[in-house]
């Protein structure tokens, strides 16, 4: 079944429930010790009321089987299994269904998963699992305020495996403080160690809104030096494609056949629906995203009223300047057209920042460190 067989067919639904707020986190997150989730799901089933998407596909004829789910958070977890059993009920109400071959992916941190919890949602439809591991150092987990030790992040993806999950998959951070005293090379070892399916790898940023924010504008904080960070972007890249890893993405790496089919949708600029507080849907043109605080959010929807934030039509210069930028941060690369494109492209090819088939450029990870300038010269196309 292709994506235009599909209504619906991407779907992201943002679970803002965290324990604690991360030390680098600037994500729209709400720290509850008891999470609300029966109310959260009613405030999707709302939502998607509220949008129409029930009314829509109660009057579709065509089939409402959604290629891939994502919850992302926050922490989706901290649902618990009877929070995610409510919410994809709420989903199948308002007509949107999974079968076999749909992706349902769901964000775990390490704390959450044990053999049971890990049973359950695979019988409730989930098929892939991403682990929060971040680090499998005591003192970077620290320092990260994470709620899980290297132990935990290590036994969720044995108890992963035990209830029968085909496919893992793990975060890591690189370019940490020298101060936090972590070692990036024992940590691509070690979770290359545990055999996930998937590896997302993403530098660390400072928003000024977290604690990292203000721990660096204090100066307690120094950011580890842009030429150390490419260092590790290129070990991680080094590292992990000689263990048998596609780098598909600028930030992830995948197995064979294993590659995460809902973000790739956002880089191929499919049309995907998304729900809850920030969430951002797209319908081939134009953009629209959620307000952000998770009461804000339930408090539009209680009333009736759309929580929307924002929107954005997409002008043929915007479009062709984003399908540029996406394009060159997949191994898809992108088509150019004008002899002056290719021309460009030949020469990052002998700077060793692409290659190039036929008038196809692909960047190497050398030019994937550079992709914010050389996506600037082709989007000015």
């Amino acid at each position: 079944m292709t994506d235009s067989d599909r209504t619906g067919s991407h779907v992201y639904v943002h679970v803002p429930f965290c324990s604690r707020r991360c030390s680098y986190c600037d994500f729209s997150i709400a720290v509850r010790k008891h999470v609300p989730w029966a109310e959260f799901s009613t405030s999707v089933g709302r939502e998607l009321d509220v949008r129409d998407v029930r009314k829509a596909n109660s009057d579709s004829d065509s089939a409402r089987t959604a290629d891939t789910l994502f919850l992302g958070g926050g922490t989706p977890s901290k649902l618990g299994v009877d929070g995610v059993e409510a919410l994809i009920r709420v989903l199948g109400d308002s007509g949107i269904s999974f079968d076999g071959d749909s992706e349902v992916t769901i964000e775990v941190n390490p704390e959450d998963v044990s053999a049971s919890a890990a049973a359950a949602w695979l019988r409730l439809g989930i098929t892939r699992l991403s682990v929060g591991v971040q680090s499998l150092s005591s003192a970077a987990l620290q320092w990260m305020h994470r709620t899980h030790g290297p132990e935990e992040a290590a036994g969720a993806v044995r108890a992963a495996r035990l209830a029968g999950f085909r496919n893992v998959s793990v975060d890591l951070i690189y370019a940490l403080p020298g101060s936090v005293g972590r070692s990036w090379s024992d940590d691509l070892r070690r979770v290359v160690d545990l055999g996930p399916d998937h590896i997302s790898v993403y530098g660390l940023t400072v928003e000024a809104h977290t604690p990292l924010g203000r721990w660096t504008a204090r100066g307690d904080v120094v950011a580890r030096p842009a030429e150390q960070a490419a260092d590790e972007f290129l070990e991680a890249h080094d590292t992990l494609t000689s263990a048998g890893y596609e780098h598909y993405e600028v930030s992830n790496y995948a197995r064979p056949g294993m590659r995460g089919r809902h973000n790739s949708a956002y880089w191929l600029r499919v049309p995907y629906l998304g729900l809850g507080p920030s969430a951002h849907s797209f319908d081939g043109t134009s953009r629209r995203w959620n307000v952000a605080a998770y009461t804000a959010w339930t408090a539009a929807l209680a009333k009736g009223a759309d929580p929307l934030a924002g929107a954005e039509a997409l002008g043929d210069g915007e479009q062709l300047a984003e399908e540029t930028y996406l394009g060159l941060r997949t191994d898809t690369g992108v088509e150019l057209a004008s002899g002056a494109d290719i021309a460009t492209g030949a020469r990052w090819v002998r700077e060793g920042w692409a290659t190039m088939q036929g008038n196809r450029v692909r960047l190497t990870a050398e030019g994937w460190l550079r992709l914010d300038a050389l996506a600037v010269t082709l989007g000015a196309r």
